[in-house]
């Protein structure tokens, strides 16, 4: 009895002993990684200081190049010869684009920081993708494309933010323009569906492999058809439809173009 009473509070003893040895392993595991945790969080917001800075610093100086590129081609210092007029436009398109490579490149940082909250309202998606591809058909018509625009007459407003919505659906038609040849043309389509709105944008390009595909929404990592740009724009979209609790999908396949499509659901 002595001899089995004492194998018992041993037992015992041992199993209060690895019990409590394991949880102390267990509250150095997590502090542990609670405090790598913490050093990760630093380092992101800290790029997201020096990714904003730097935005700022170039952003700044482009658009005032910008501006005075604006007055030379509107003839305010004087007129202008048919070769100053076409230097003056590839200093336009460039300028604008770098700098919306800048607001990318600030915005994703803000986010990937979660410094970025969208500012939601009641919206009309209608209105911002007709606005968009307003703002769009000049530069789809210096490359002789075609935006055609089909969505409901009656359309029911949904919780978003309308700046998120209008960067996310220009870069999709930037994207589809590029995707396109010359005289091509790009389909815009706005559906509504059971638990809220579907925006479909089409172009008639060459579309992408399988491997390119999956490429896509990586940054600095385009398809073949996007090589001249940078990839910002698909990564950044997709963050915003994902932050409004939609999903992207994209429908390709070699020569026959590509459509990408972007839910946002009635969180109302």
């Amino acid at each position: 009895m002595d001899t089995a009473w004492v194998v018992a509070v041993a037992s015992v003893v041992g199993g209060v002993v690895g019990a409590s040895i394991m949880a102390l392993s267990m509250r150095r595991t997590a502090a542990a990684r609670s405090n790598e945790l913490a050093q990760l969080e630093q380092l992101v917001e800290r790029r997201a200081e020096q990714v904003t800075a730097l935005s700022h610093e170039l952003r700044t100086p482009l658009s005032m190049i910008k501006g005075a590129v604006d007055l030379l081609r509107e003839g305010t210092p004087g007129p202008l010869t048919a070769a100053q007029a076409r230097f003056l436009q590839v200093l336009d398109q460039q300028s604008t684009q770098v700098i919306g490579l800048c607001e990318s490149l600030l915005i994703q940082a803000k986010i990937e920081a979660g410094l970025f909250t969208p500012h939601l309202e009641r919206v009309d998606v209608s209105v911002v993708v007709r606005e968009v591809v307003t703002a769009m058909r000049p530069l789809c018509a210096q490359r002789q494309q075609r935006i055609s625009l089909d969505m409901p007459q009656v359309m029911p407003r949904i919780r978003a933010d309308p700046m998120l919505l209008t960067q996310a659906l220009t870069n999709l038609l930037s994207n589809a323009s590029r995707f396109t040849t010359t005289g091509g043309n790009l389909d815009v389509r706005v559906m509504l569906i059971d638990n809220g709105v579907a925006v479909y944008v089409s172009d008639d390009g060459a579309g992408m492999s399988q491997a390119e595909r999956q490429r896509l929404f990586h940054r600095f990592a385009t398809g073949r058809p996007l090589a001249d740009g940078t990839g910002l724009g698909l990564v950044i979209t997709k963050t915003i439809v994902e932050l409004h609790g939609g999903e992207i999908m994209v429908h390709t396949a070699s020569s026959r173009g590509t459509t990408i499509l972007l839910t946002l659901p009635d969180r109302s």
